[in-house]
């Protein structure tokens, strides 16, 4: 059916076209009635009888003549300016009502509600999350196989991307935060954030090619599959090691030292058993020269043997973080306690009743932590780390330094790592601000750990909020066993092969190349 648009643009053309044609029309009889009138005048004279009569008709016809003369240009000129009005007032009508290109085009289209304008904000920071540490996965592959020098180009538009969605995340925390506070630029905020977003994916999608290129899939997997089996192979035999490394984390320093990573190996296992299913499929499709679905097992093979790195390095982690911190803590009691008493003698810059509260409140921490130091009973040294830390630095009039700065560092980081990991094996499950929040944390890590340390325990427990919220699919066990591209895990749904791949949200739908 055609649309109302199109039926009425004839009847427009029709009446352009009857305009002018009677524009024409108007302007012939106009010049005819010039030549043809004086010729009418002179041949109707009538014969006089007398010389005298004759003087008088003369002089009658001279001035009818110059009285025709006068009138015939005032009747033309007026006819032109009716007809030059007339024109006017139908191409100024036309012109305010028209729809078609190079007419006044209807007033703009009313920004989005603040409301819609911030979930399409938050839904295109986890699209860029995603693309960005998707990419960073696969482009790890590719660089094993290839070179540095081969993939210098992705990895600048990797950096690219990662710029311009580290400006969306601190965008979006000054949001959060109340600033700006009119909701005119509130919403202008909210416009940069989409921009940011999608120029990030812009830049990913713009170098996806060369990656797709550079690997070849469609010619086959081999290589990249042989790579792959290796990887696989080399975190099959960390396994078990890492199973011991818990054991005796959790035997030497307590359960609560070891809670964020308890389970990880489970998970890890759970991550390598759906890669040698996919690496499975990966080999029998290319066996049979189906390239492009070999290419979709390789990817997903692929995604889940990097988030199963990330579990066990998480634990190998903290067990090189946990003893750190146990050795480091003498000495930042130590130097808590100079620093409390310097603020006794002065040093601290609020009032009084306020520094006598929390010096007493500083005390006791510092008191039981020595307590737990000096005790038999297990206990977490980078939980007791980071409370003598956050003791002081209240009271402290500049960030904390020396020993103390040292001891804020190393809880920032481990706080930060550990969220990231989470974030990065349930990102299927994890909202906009749980990331945005860990952004930030990222950010003030060199300059404010302590800062950093609290807003990176903040997005772990985002998080977790999230996946317990909805991260328990119950679908996507059909399609594992149909042999499809995505599958639920643990109940963490992992990348399907064609989102497992380098580019931007996008390209997330192409088929591998």
């Amino acid at each position: 059916m055609t649309s109302s648009l199109i039926r009425g643009r004839p009847r427009r053309a029709a009446s352009h076209i009857s305009a002018r044609v009677l524009h024409t029309v108007l302007g012939a009889l106009i010049g005819v009635v010039w030549l043809v009138l004086p010729g009418m005048t002179i041949e109707n004279r009538a014969p006089v009888a007398d010389g005298r009569a004759q003087a008088v008709a003369q002089d009658q016809e001279d001035s009818g003549s110059s009285a025709a003369d006068l009138v015939l240009p005032l009747v033309t000129v007026g006819a032109a300016g009716a007809v030059a009005g007339y024109t006017y007032v139908r191409r100024t009508r036309r012109a305010r009502t028209r729809t078609t290109p190079g007419g006044v085009t209807a007033a703009p289209a009313a920004p989005p509600p603040l409301a819609e304008l911030d979930e399409q904000a938050r839904v295109l920071l986890v699209a860029a999350d995603d693309s960005v540490r998707t990419s960073r996965e696969e482009l790890g592959f590719v660089e094993a196989r290839f070179g540095e020098s081969a993939v210098a180009p992705s990895v600048l538009a990797l950096r690219g991307a990662e710029a311009e969605l580290r400006a969306a995340f601190r965008m979006r925390q000054q949001y959060d935060d109340g600033v700006p506070e009119e909701a005119a630029a509130r919403q202008h905020a909210l416009a940069g954030i989409v921009g940011r977003c999608e120029e990030a994916g812009r830049r990913l999608d713009e170098a996806a090619a060369g990656v797709d290129q550079l690997r070849g899939l469609e010619r086959g997997a081999g290589e990249a599959l042989g790579l792959a089996e290796t990887r696989f192979r080399a975190l099959t035999g960390r396994v078990q090691a890492v199973e011991s490394l818990l054991t005796g984390l959790a035997t030497r320093y307590g359960g609560a030292a070891v809670a964020e990573v308890t389970g990880y190996a489970e998970q890890a296992k759970d991550r390598l058993v759906f890669a040698t299913l996919r690496l499975n499929q990966a080999r029998q499709a290319g066996d049979l020269a189906a390239h492009d679905r070999a290419a979709l097992h390789l990817r997903a093979a692929e995604g889940a043997i990097a988030q199963a790195a990330v579990f066990l390095h998480a634990v190998e982690r903290l067990g090189t973080g946990l003893p750190a911190a146990a050795a480091l803590l003498p000495a930042a009691l130590t130097g808590a306690e100079a620093e409390l008493a310097a603020l006794r003698n002065g040093g601290a810059e609020v009032p009084v009743g306020e520094l006598r509260a929390r010096l007493l409140h500083a005390d006791n921490v510092l008191a039981f932590v020595r307590d737990e130091v000096a005790g038999e009973t297990p206990y977490d040294p980078l939980d007791a780390l980071r409370r003598v830390v956050q003791a002081v630095s209240p009271l402290a009039a500049e960030p904390v330094a020396g020993v103390l700065g040292a001891a804020a560092a190393l809880a920032g980081r481990a706080a930060v790592a550990g969220a990231d990991d989470f974030v990065a094996t349930h990102r299927g499950a994890v909202g906009a601000t749980a990331r945005t929040r860990l952004a930030e944390a990222a950010r003030l890590l060199g300059a404010d750990p302590v800062t950093a340390d609290a807003l990176a325990r903040d997005a772990r427990d985002l998080a977790e909020q999230d996946v317990r919220v909805r991260g328990n699919p119950v679908a996507g066990a059909a399609e594992h066993e149909s042999g499809g591209a995505g599958a639920v895990l643990g109940g963490i749904l992992l990348d399907d092969g064609a989102a497992a791949s380098f580019g931007g949200p996008r390209g997330r739908g192409r088929r591998a190349r």
